[in-house]
């Protein structure tokens, strides 16, 4: 019985990290949209698909907001994200490019996007930095790959900046990062908002 009951605690101690350590349940979900209004800590959004979406925010939801950089602002180091449309050589061209202060904890990587046909988000870090005619290419690698794409110069440079709950009004262009539940919920901890006109352009 007392090694029964030994056992029992063995296997409590090490079941209570594993719950501890598990993701929140739903699947992560991104909405694009304009603030129809903020209730408390409900965010009512209309979708760029035309529905309205009640989001539960989360007591400590991060707020950030975006400021304009430039493309000489880009420099071997930097870690960058950029959406990007890969043509039919398979060259990647950019929508919107963002400098981030640090690197995130993977070390980057290269995914699907669903901004729009053929898009693919880029999480990098910067190798070179090439002129070409009409603006740059950038050379990143990421874990266990590398990627080049080009940087018009027409597109987006940004870098995120602290914003707060405020942001959060109605006609405010907004990305959220969400989570949707098994029952059809959705919760954020996480938005990008618009301030001074910047939008939100991923």
């Amino acid at each position: 019985m007392r090694r029964m009951a030994i056992v029992a605690v063995l296997v409590a101690l090490f079941a209570i990290p594993a719950l501890a350590q598990n993701p929140p349940e739903g699947t992560p979900t991104r909405v694009r949209g304009v603030v129809e209004k903020l209730t408390g800590q409900t965010l009512a959004v209309k979708s760029r698909e035309g529905e309205v979406l009640t989001i539960a925010l989360a007591p400590d939801v991060a707020i950030q907001t975006l400021v304009k950089k430039t493309l000489t602002d880009i420099k071997p180091g930097d870690f960058v994200a950029s959406t990007g449309i890969k043509d039919k050589d398979g060259k990647i061209h950019a929508i919107e490019v963002r400098i981030f202060p640090a690197a995130t904890p993977d070390g980057g990587r290269q995914f699907a996007w669903d901004l729009g046909p053929d898009s693919v988000m880029t999480n990098a870090t910067v190798g070179t930095v090439t002129k070409a005619p009409d603006g740059m290419v950038l050379h990143v690698t990421f874990k266990g790959g590398e990627s080049e794409y080009s940087v018009g110069s027409d597109v987006p440079v940004l870098a995120n900046a602290p914003g707060d709950i405020s942001m959060l009004k109605p006609g405010a262009t907004v990305f959220v990062i969400a989570l949707k539940k098994p029952d059809g919920s959705l919760t954020s901890s996480r938005i990008y908002a618009e301030k001074d006109g910047v939008k939100p352009p991923m």
